[in-house]
């Protein structure tokens, strides 16, 4: 079945259905020959119709949906769920890694738990470490040796070449990985640390496509399994690659295998594309199990890490998507898990990790159950861009958790535990650059696990300048290098950034457009690769990059010009305005997270937008009084915040067409939403410098308090806000401060105020990863600060980008936007209706050197109050 997604199963010990210690039949204790079972007979088409539907399914399905079948919340969902979300569940997107082809499967090595192995679309596989961000392994799929190929499949690679990888998955002690392809092969390759990956055997395994892979040890000898199209399993011998077993009885394609051992029997579960679950014994006397998983279509089985119980998850042709717990001893289902989207668009995956969470890849989200619970844990977007259905993995301990996302890209999701894991990588990569320049540091020994895998260990030593390797078997994170300090005089030789000549940057201008003016809102879409706009004039601009040569990965650059881009139908998206003077009106919008819809106003009714038609799919809330900001719900896309013009907050169901609650705290325009999906608030900001705290529970205020402002500063200006990546601080911006603040407590950690002489703060906005804030300013001036202690890093001054003939006017930019995968990336929208985009110099990689560190800082985050700057750190006069 070309294409199809499997889900990883752990290589843990475990019983069949029916078929625990206690209840082993005495078919399995004395086999014999099996009864013949009646299953329903699909025709034989049945594989190709898989395929096309599985190939048909994804992103580009989205964009069509009516507006009532926005992605929604279920019984269980979010805050209506009583249990509290745990902190161990992978939640924070702690990398980004650009693959170059769609992931199709992925599996994290069991001892390395940083080294991510992925296969992909066009038949490509990977070697990534995670923390490092470094692809160790790159290779194209090649058959080995064509001349010991089938006919039948050199004839298919002759007619049409396109490979697709279905399923990777390591060895148990990670010494070998398998490689299972669309078109027969399966590749067996050997593992020795680093980047050395060397070819092992090569097996033509099976006519069609090999939909599963797995590894086992019957007979304590280690063996690969395999399943496919021609609706066989097959049984080899990993070392030589010779066939043991061929397993038949199937009447659809094979789409899953799941090998477990209770005492001493060794099984075989599979299941295939009518629903039928068989069990199987080394023996080639066919199947002793026959049941019928839900769904009745493409399903995977999997236990529990310690094995002791057994999931199944499927969806069927028509959507219907369950993950259920079976009862062993009867074989019958033990529990049905809630809260998949009613029509999956796609097949969905799951995992299970640390005896207690089970996940799935829905509705362009992570979806987590508690086993013990039937209803809807949590849902996670990983901060958008994910797939219809996501493929995910766990790694071993469950502290990251790897999710294919849009433009071939893969986010990985760490918890506190991974979070430390990955930096630790982090700062080894980072303290071997140093080395050269400081003494060679004093670290513990570390090793790894498997006695297979030195070459990894000493990669990790040398980076470190580790010597003496013995066999302490620790975790990686537990490292703690020990570097010699920096000389004290270190704050002496530091010097602010400054750009004044378009040669000390890279800076883009998009392609103009004459009918708008001033740029009043500006955002990338969450895949990275458009730039939309909103113009004064409430037309909408949206700027396409498109994969090409010179634009490998197709995200917006600084590089290479994109496409104005509009429908054939040559209709624009246009906000209604509310008469005479909608210039002046308040512009606003919202994008939902998949980057189908985009909700706007400017001034006068609430337009939501279809961004591939740019049809306007409804307008509602007429004003008076209108709208001047907009929030869609993190958890909901039917749920959106829109804040007022008469100092109130509505939350508005899309679906059934009505206010649910309308909130009342301020006493001027609503200029701020941010929703934080950790906390459960809602942040709102005012013309009246006030800052709330909303619970999303029950919509109660919480808390609020004024922002302290200079003099100077006017009592009508915006005060925009943003929640930090870490999702419980926020920042704040308005023309005369920028400042970091606690949400639980509302209280100010830092603060910087520019000089009374310097120009106001146009806008600001955290970059993707919360570690830079850009900010504009009235005189066109842009500065680069950190983020944890709002030190200025760099400053690029309007010659840098502007010609010497506006530089002088003024124009200024309105609005700054950060690329959401990109952190040293941000685009400017400008008083005249351009729009630039900026990148440091290729030579550089990064936007100035940052200032000596204060004491005091935690997870990136200030501890303490700093409020003013001077010197360098102050804005220009």
């Amino acid at each position: 079945m070309s294409n199809s997604p499997t889900v990883a199963h752990p290589a843990v010990s475990g019983g069949p259905m029916g078929l625990g210690p206690s209840s082993i039949p005495a078919s399995l204790k004395h086999p014999r020959t099996p009864p013949t079972n009646p299953s329903i007979d699909y025709p034989s088409g049945e594989s190709d119709h898989a395929a096309k539907r599985t190939r048909s399914l994804g992103i580009s399905d989205e964009v069509n949906l009516p507006v009532n079948v926005l992605p929604i919340s279920f019984p269980g969902q979010g805050h209506n769920q009583s249990l509290t979300v745990p902190d161990d569940l992978p939640k924070t997107v702690a990398r980004t890694l650009n693959q170059g082809s769609s992931p199709m499967s992925m599996d994290f090595h069991p001892s390395q738990q940083t080294l991510l192995l992925v296969g992909t679309n066009v038949g490509d596989i990977a070697l990534w470490e995670v923390g490092s961000r470094e692809r160790l392994v790159l290779r194209n799929f090649k058959v080995w040796d064509l001349s010991a190929c089938s006919m039948p499949l050199q004839t298919a690679l002759v007619k049409d070449p396109g490979v697709s990888v279905n399923r990777v998955i390591w060895s148990p002690d990670g010494s070998l990985f398998g490689v299972a392809y669309s078109r027969h092969i399966v590749q067996i390759y050997s593992y020795h640390g680093n980047d050395d990956i060397r070819q092992h055997v090569e097996i033509d395994a099976h006519v069609g496509g090999v939909n599963d892979l797995a590894f086992s040890h019957p007979n304590k000898q280690l063996s690969v399994i395999t399943c496919g199209d021609d609706k066989t399993i097959k049984v080899w011998d990993a070392t030589s690659g010779a066939r043991q077993y061929t397993f038949e009885g199937h009447e659809a394609p094979v789409y899953s295998v799941c090998p477990h051992h209770k005492e001493t029997i060794q099984f075989i579960f599979s299941t295939a594309l009518d629903g039928k679950i068989k069990a199987w014994l080394y023996d080639n006397l066919g199947s002793r199990v026959d049941y019928e998983a839900p769904g009745r279509w493409c399903t995977t089985m999997a236990y529990s890490a310690d094995g002791t119980r057994l999931f199944s998850c499927g969806t069927s042709k028509d959507g219907e998507s369950h993950i259920v717990e079976w009862n062993e001893s009867e074989g019958a289902v033990k529990r049905t898990y809630q809260g998949f989207r009613k029509r999956s668009l796609g097949v969905v995956q799951f995992d299970t990790t640390k005896n207690r969470f089970l996940a799935a890849g829905d509705d362009f989200s992570i979806k987590f159950w508690d086993m013990d619970h039937v209803p809807l844990l949590t849902s996670i977007d990983a901060d958008g861009g994910l797939p219809a259905s996501p493929r995910i993995r766990f790694n071993k301990d469950g502290s990251l958790l790897a999710v294919s996302a849009n433009e071939n890209g893969i986010k990985i999701l760490a918890n506190n535990d991974g979070i430390r894991l990955v930096r630790t990588f982090e700062n080894l990569a980072y303290d071997a650059s140093r080395a050269s320049e400081t003494t060679k540091p004093t670290v513990n020994p570390i090793s790894i696990a498997s006695a297979n895998n030195s070459g990894f260990a000493d990669r990790v030593a040398s980076v470190v300048g580790i010597s003496g390797m013995n066999g302490d078997a620790r975790n990686p994170v537990d490292v703690k290098p020990r570097i010699n300090e920096e000389p004290n005089d270190k704050s002496k030789i530091w010097k602010l950034t400054e750009i004044s000549e378009s040669s000390q940057c890279r800076s883009l201008k998009l392609p103009e457009n004459l009918r708008v003016t001033k740029i009043s809102r500006l955002i990338y879409t969450n895949s990275g690769n458009a730039v939309l706009a909103l113009a004064s004039n409430a037309i909408h601009l949206l700027w396409k990059w498109q994969r090409n040569d010179r634009n490998t990965s197709g995200k917006a650059t600084a590089s290479v010009s994109p496409q104005l881009w509009q429908p054939s139908s040559g209709i624009l998206m246009t906000n209604d305005v509310h008469e005479p003077n909608h210039e002046e009106a308040v512009s606003c919008f919202a994008l939902s997270k998949n980057d189908s819809y985009v909700m706007s106003a400017s001034g006068g009714k609430i337009s939501l937008f279809n961004m591939m038609t740019f049809k306007t799919m409804t307008t509602f809330m007429p004003p008076p009084p209108a709208a001047t900001f907009l929030a869609f719900h993190p958890q909901d896309n039917n749920i959106i915040a829109i804040g007022m013009d008469d100092s109130t907050i509505q939350i508005y169901n899309v679906r059934v067409d009505e206010v649910k609650s309308k909130l009342k705290g301020h006493s001027k325009r609503i200029t701020g939403l941010a929703f934080s999906h950790v906390l459960n608030v809602l942040v709102s900001s005012g013309a009246d410098s006030q800052l709330c705290v909303w619970s999303t529970d029950g919509w109660e205020k919480q808390r609020a308090r004024t922002l302290q402002l200079p003099g100077r500063s006017t009592s009508q200006s915006d005060t925009r806000v943003q929640f930090h990546q870490d999702q419980t601080h926020f920042l704040a911006v308005h023309e005369a401060q920028i400042a970091i603040f606690e949400t639980t407590k509302l209280e100010c950690l830092k603060q910087w105020v520019p000089r009374e002489s310097a120009a106001p703060i146009s806008h600001a906005t955290f970059s993707c990863d919360s570690q830079l804030i850009y900010a504009s300013f009235l005189d066109a001036t842009v500065c680069v600060f950190t983020a944890g202690h709002l030190h200025m890093r760099c400053r690029i001054i309007p010659s840098a980008y502007l010609s010497p003939s506006i530089s002088n006017s003024n124009i200024h930019p309105v609005v700054v936007a950060a690329h959401p995968q990109d952190p040293n990336q941000f685009a400017l929208g400008l008083s005249d209706g351009s729009v630039h985009v900026f990148e440091p110099l290729e030579s550089e990689g990064k936007w100035g050197v940052p200032p000596p560190l204060e004491n005091g800082s935690a997870n990136g985050m200030p501890t303490a109050p700093s409020i003013g700057a001077s010197g360098s750190d102050q804005a220009p006069r």
